[in-house]
C-alpha cells in the first residue's frame, strides 16, 4: 500500500496529461508478460511479428522493464512537464538525464545487472543515445500507427475528469478514478501489492496519466525530483481495439459504395491503413485497395510519417462527408 499525504497546496497543482514515452514503456511490459485476458491481444497479435521481422535489438529496454514489475527506473520515462507532449519532447528529456540519475535509478532494480544494464550504468553518456534511437525505432513499429486512437482516448478521460474535478472536487475525481485508489480527504492510498510506503507530495502537487498499456493496474511515481504521478487505465480501454461502428450517409454509401464511404467517414484525422482496418473490421488489403481509389479519386490525401503512409481526408473528402451528414 502507497499512502500519499496531499496538503491543500498539494492539490491545488493538480493536473492531467498523457504521455508518449510511458506508452512506449507500459507496451514493453505487456509484449513481455500480456495480462489474463488481456484486452490488447489484437494489438500484440499485429505487434508482435512486426517487430520480429525488424530485428529490432530490444535487450536494453526490456532489461529495464522488468516482469513481474515491482519498479521501473524513474529516468526512463518522467512525468511529462506539458499536458500533451509528442514523443520528441519526451526523448529530449530523456537525453538530458544526468548520469548520476541514471546510475540511482538502476540501483533501485530489483533485479540483478544484467549485461546491458550494466554497460548503461558504467557509460551513460555513450549509451543513452542508442536507447533513445531504439526507442524511435520501437515508437514507429509499435505505436505510431496507432497513436491517433491511443492519443483520442486519453484526451476523453481527461475531459472526463476534468468535469468530475470540477463538479465535486477530488472527492469526486478519486472515487472515480481507479478501484486501487482510493481518498479520505489527507491521504491518497494505492493499493500496490510490493509497495508499504508512506510519501509526502511535499507541495509538488500530482499529475494523473492515463495510460492504455497500464491496464488493469496502476503505477505511481513518488521519487524525487519528480512531480508524484498516478499512471491508470482510461474508461473504454474494452473497446480500444475493437472495430468502430461507423454512421455511414447512406447518399454517400450511395456513390462511393458502403465500405469506402465508411473509410471516408472514419478519417476524422489522419490515420495509417493497419488503424483503419483495426477500427473498421476490414481486412488490410481491402483498406489498402479502397484507399487508392479514394485518393485517385482525390478525396483523401497521404503523406509519409516514418515509416507509415498516413492518411487523411481533402477539402473535397470532408465536403462530401459533411454534406452527406447534414
Amino acid at each position: 500500500m502507497l499512502e500519499l499525504t496531499l496538503t491543500a497546496r498539494d492539490l491545488a497543482y493538480v493536473r492531467f496529461a498523457y504521455s508518449p514515452l510511458w506508452e512506449v514503456v507500459a507496451s514493453v511490459r505487456v509484449l513481455k508478460s500480456p495480462p489474463g485476458g488481456s484486452r490488447h491481444r489484437a494489438w500484440i497479435d499485429a505487434v508482435a511479428p512486426r517487430l520480429r521481422s525488424a530485428r529490432l535489438d530490444l535487450t536494453l529496454l526490456s532489461d529495464l522493464i522488468p516482469v513481474p514489475t515491482r519498479m521501473i527506473p524513474a529516468f526512463l520515462a518522467p512525468p511529462p512537464t506539458t499536458s500533451a507532449p509528442d514523443l520528441g519532447v519526451e526523448l529530449a528529456g530523456l537525453r538530458a538525464q544526468s548520469a548520476e540519475a541514471i546510475r540511482v535509478g538502476l540501483d533501485m532494480l530489483p533485479t540483478p545487472r544484467t549485461a546491458a544494464i550494466a554497460e548503461l550504468h558504467d557509460d551513460p553518456a555513450s549509451v543513452l543515445p542508442h536507447l533513445a534511437e531504439t526507442i524511435e525505432a520501437y515508437w514507429r513499429l509499435a505505436l505510431s500507427p496507432y497513436w491517433a486512437r491511443i492519443r483520442g482516448l486519453c484526451e476523453r478521460d481527461i475531459l472526463y475528469r476534468a468535469r468530475l474535478l470540477a463538479e465535486g472536487g477530488v472527492r469526486r475525481l478519486f472515487a472515480d478514478l481507479d478501484p486501487m485508489v482510493s481518498w479520505d480527504g489527507e491521504r491518497l492510498r494505492v493499493d500496490h501489492k510490493h509497495v508499504s510506503r508512506r510519501d509526502d507530495a511535499a507541495g509538488l502537487g500530482l499529475l494523473l496519466t492515463p495510460s492504455v498499456f497500464v491496464w488493469p493496474t496502476v503505477f505511481s511515481l513518488t521519487t524525487p525530483p519528480w512531480q508524484p504521478t498516478l499512471r491508470y487505465g482510461p474508461r473504454g480501454i474494452g473497446m480500444l481495439w475493437k472495430p468502430e461502428p461507423q454512421a455511414v450517409p447512406e447518399a454517400l454509401a450511395a456513390v462511393l459504395g458502403r465500405s469506402r464511404a465508411m473509410l471516408l467517414s472514419t478519417l476524422d484525422e489522419p490515420e495509417s491503413t493497419t488503424a483503419l482496418a483495426m477500427r473498421t473490421g476490414l481486412t488490410a488489403g481491402a483498406v489498402s485497395q479502397h484507399l487508392g481509389v479514394l485518393k485517385d479519386s482525390g478525396l483523401v490525401g497521404a503523406h509519409r510519417s516514418g515509416r507509415y503512409v498516413l492518411y487523411a481526408r481533402t477539402e473535397l473528402g470532408e465536403s462530401l462527408v459533411t454534406g452527406g451528414k447534414d
